[in-house]
């Protein structure tokens, strides 16, 4: 994408009003996501909270991605590509079906854009967390454990005691075992990118910036 860095940006262009239709069905899922991964500032992700409507959130979001240096449009991109968000938007799916056949070629940037988009790589959207991440993220979670692990990992007040009653000597245990239970449900959607997208919501505790290791590339 280096020496095409308007590929990307010409490819969301053109593809505008299906991401539009496409990622509508969750414009708040997107926009958590996007800022999450430092592809909105504040003050755009400030902007674009408040809409109302669906399709205009998800179109200002994109009318900001656009407008980004090419390394992010590779990472919105690569974000559109992975398994967690081609499962929640369904609608999603018309891109795999864009024609791959032809090598790309500099002088065709949305074939190029398209190529990079589906070709094999590691992406840190995709992969499933690991134990010792989760270890490293329950050092950065405190008293408040347990609202966000019912509210934000979806565990039950039964298994939070149970979690409770076999780590009573240990807050650190207790957290990681709570995070070890979520992943263990989510399976293959147990993704640094989404754990780190439900743990940094504004009305959480986790210090800003804390978990940004989750985003990166192992």
């Amino acid at each position: 994408m280096d020496g095409d860095p308007a590929g990307g940006t010409r490819l969301i262009q053109k593809f505008k009003l299906k991401l539009i239709d496409a990622l509508s069905g969750d414009a708040d899922f997107v926009l958590q996501h996007c800022h999450s991964l430092s592809l909105l500032s504040d003050r755009e992700y400030d902007q674009v909270k408040p809409a109302n409507v669906p399709s205009e959130k998800v179109r200002d979001i994109l009318d900001y991605v656009m407008r980004k240096d090419s390394r992010r449009v590779q990472i919105f991109l690569n974000l559109l590509k992975n398994d967690e968000m081609q499962e929640t938007f369904s609608k999603l799916s018309f891109l795999k079906d864009l024609p791959l056949s032809k090598p790309p070629t500099a002088g065709n940037s949305i074939t190029f854009a398209v190529f990079w988009l589906f070709s094999p790589g590691s992406s840190s959207s995709s992969r499933m967390v690991t134990e010792k991440q989760l270890m490293l993220v329950s050092r950065h979670i405190g008293r408040n454990w347990k609202e966000l692990a019912r509210v934000d990992l979806e565990l039950s007040s039964t298994r939070l005691e149970q979690i409770e009653e076999e780590n009573l000597h240990s807050h650190r245990e207790r957290v990681f075992s709570a995070l070890r239970a979520w992943s263990m449900r989510e399976r293959d959607r147990a993704t640094p990118t989404r754990l780190h997208s439900l743990l940094t919501q504004e009305e959480n505790a986790v210090a800003p910036g804390s978990l940004d290791f989750l985003l990166e590339e192992n």
